[in-house]
């Protein structure tokens, strides 16, 4: 095979194939673009034999997990159209010299919004107020909405995100503190135990990983307090927040990320008051997704380049290398 023949470039996100043949026409002739027959796990391995460059799949039902990453000899890089890179395996991928990058930041401006937004509509009883205006009640007296200036927020993740909403929640005038997986010496660094037991409103906006699955117990938080969830479902223990909600030990949730998604019918956090449900779309703006493809198309064509892509998350050289039929690395 020659060095100037055309990557052969497999893309997997769930789009139309001629709509994302557009999108990826201005990296020309330089690629192939492929998408697989078919959306299930057979059609995923089978294609995966000749690809060298993946454009990955945001749904996760088409990850790259160590089968697959075995399956794909020719493999050179990955590029997640997303911040999260669920059911990837990091260090399969690692292990194969293969370089995973994802979209980080694109989406921080959207979903610290969201947060925002929530955080308020919650502490406001917004959705309350509607809904009981709109049945013919007028609970003013009675509804007690709450002011957010002054309210202490907790911050659990603290990248482009965890920052973007640090920002705002300042803004308005509360007490910001986070925590990270790596200890910073700064003032807004806390512990996560002090942290969840004395913030009145919790915002969770860490990547979802196997150190972080379960990670948050709503019933360690404080009595009365707030979670907004914007990170993933499986961050925080679904089964006790809907114990803490029902008990009445939390004030109330939002929750744009679930376990299962979409929502299963008689799922409990569908009936409970006090929930705000919203189908993952924190960070799915016009802007966000306008960012996302100028990301990803920058990382596609710095990899043609032999330029260094951004955003390599696996700890491999952001320089993307061929691997030739034949060579020892293939």
């Amino acid at each position: 095979m020659s060095a100037m023949s055309p990557w052969d470039l497999l893309a997997l996100p769930p789009l139309p194939e001629e709509p994302l043949r557009r999108l990826l026409a201005p990296l020309g002739d330089r690629v192939t673009v492929r998408v697989p027959p078919a959306r299930d796990r057979a059609a995923l391995l089978a294609s995966l034999a000749e690809a060298e460059i993946v454009l990955g799949d945001w749904t996760a039902l088409m990850a790259l997990d160590a089968e697959a990453v075995a399956a794909a000899p020719r493999l050179a890089f990955v590029q997640q159209p997303s911040v999260g890179v669920d059911g990837h395996d990091l260090s399969a991928l690692a292990a194969a010299g293969v370089p995973l990058a994802n979209t980080a930041g694109v989406s921080a401006v959207a979903v610290s919004e969201w947060c925002l937004a929530a955080a308020l509509s919650l502490s406001r009883k917004l959705a309350e107020a509607d809904a009981a205006v709109r049945a013919g009640h007028w609970p003013q007296q009675s509804l007690q909405p709450r002011e957010l200036h002054g309210r202490q927020v907790g911050i659990v993740g603290f990248g482009p995100i965890g920052a973007a909403c640090a920002r705002l929640f300042r803004a308005f005038g509360c007490q910001v503190s986070y925590w990270t997986r790596t200890p910073r010496e700064e003032p807004g660094y806390q512990e996560l135990e002090p942290l969840l037991s004395t913030s009145d409103v919790v915002v969770v906006v860490i990547a979802l990983s196997d150190e972080t699955r379960g990670l948050i117990d709503p019933r360690r938080l404080k009595q009365g307090a707030l979670l907004v969830n914007a990170a993933r479902g499986g961050v925080v223990d679904q089964a006790a927040l809907v114990g803490a909600l029902t008990g009445g030990h939390l004030g109330g949730a939002a929750l744009d990320v679930f376990h299962i998604e979409p929502l299963p019918d008689g799922d409990p956090l569908r009936e409970l008051d006090g929930v705000l449900l919203s189908p993952h779309v924190a960070g799915v703006t016009p802007e966000s997704t306008g960012r996302l493809l100028t990301a990803t198309m920058a990382n596609l064509t710095a990899a043609l380049d032999g330029r260094e892509v951004e955003n390599v998350i696996n700890g491999i050289s952001p320089i993307i290398r061929r691997k030739f039929k034949g060579s020892p690395t293939a």
